[in-house]
């Protein structure tokens, strides 16, 4: 059996999701050399090539990313664990909630106006949700379902509605009444804008690959791109934007997540007041 220690997978996900051992370095804080030896021992005790190295620079094996797979959980739970137990020893502290910046803002407030406990708001970009409950920085979230990942958190639905189009407000498509998935993605001049899958990459696709929420809102702007979102999250559009009906897109519903089987009281009783909004 190969017991497998944090800091060697801290490395590891570095030089994973960097590829490229200087820049890893960088990001961890340490000299190149002892990281390249690091990962070459790793190697060495495992058994299997990790990374390729050639002039080309630096690519995941097979093995590589079974291991970037299986290390990121593992790395979160033992953050989570951590995190979990201080917050456990000061029974006043706020619940912290995680929330997409400019999401389901007027359900946001309802909730929060409901709520009986004190609560800390927790705001990050697209997608990144999960990772805040996983790593134990957050207690629950608001997400989107069928486009989060949900795997291993429980959930109570709070709203299923349809989804927009957010146009440039001087391009053509602003002045149309409705829209279908195909007619908004055949646009050649305003693709829509892509976002990073779980694994960190990219959809093919000609429209520009976007991260953050102020980036989207600044391409829109500029008559650059166009993205397709629940109708309540429009509440962040600018003022060059427009908001157009896309008659076939699925339906988007609101949960609140938390880690499966939490035993947190104060998220117990969030849960019923997020349930008792429907």
């Amino acid at each position: 059996m190969h017991d497998l220690e944090t800091r060697e997978l801290r490395y590891f996900v570095a030089v994973a999701e960097a590829l490229h051992f200087g820049r890893a370095a960088t990001a961890l804080g340490i000299a190149q050399p002892p990281l390249s030896r690091a990962i070459r021992q790793l190697e060495q005790r495992l058994g299997v090539q990790l990374f390729v190295r050639d002039r080309r620079g630096v690519a995941l094996t097979d093995a590589g990313r079974v291991l970037l797979r299986e290390a990121r959980p593992a790395l979160d739970a033992i953050a989570a664990a951590a995190r979990r137990t201080q917050r456990a020893a000061d029974p006043e502290r706020p619940l912290v909630l995680v929330t997409k910046a400019g999401a389901s803002h007027a359900l946001l407030q309802r909730l929060l106006d409901a709520s009986t406990a004190p609560i800390e708001v927790l705001l990050c970009e697209v997608g990144e949700q999960a990772r805040f409950l996983r790593d134990g920085r957050a207690d629950v979230a608001v997400m989107h379902r069928p486009v989060d990942d949900l795997a291993g958190f429980d959930t109570e639905d709070l709203l299923t509605e349809p989804q927009v189009a957010i146009v440039p407000a001087q391009h053509p498509l602003a002045a149309r009444e409705r829209l279908t998935l195909a007619e908004a993605g055949a646009v050649a001049d305003l693709p829509i804008a892509r976002w990073p899958r779980l694994d960190g990459s990219y959809p093919d696709g000609p429209g520009p690959e976007v991260r953050t929420q102020s980036e989207i809102a600044q391409l829109v702007a500029l008559g650059r791109t166009l993205l397709v979102i629940p109708a309540s999250s429009r509440a962040w559009q600018w003022p060059e934007h427009v908001a157009v009906p896309v008659v076939d897109a699925p339906e988007i519903t609101t949960v609140l997540a938390w880690p499966a089987g939490s035993r947190v009281p104060a998220v117990a009783a969030l849960v019923r007041s997020a349930a008792a909004l429907r």
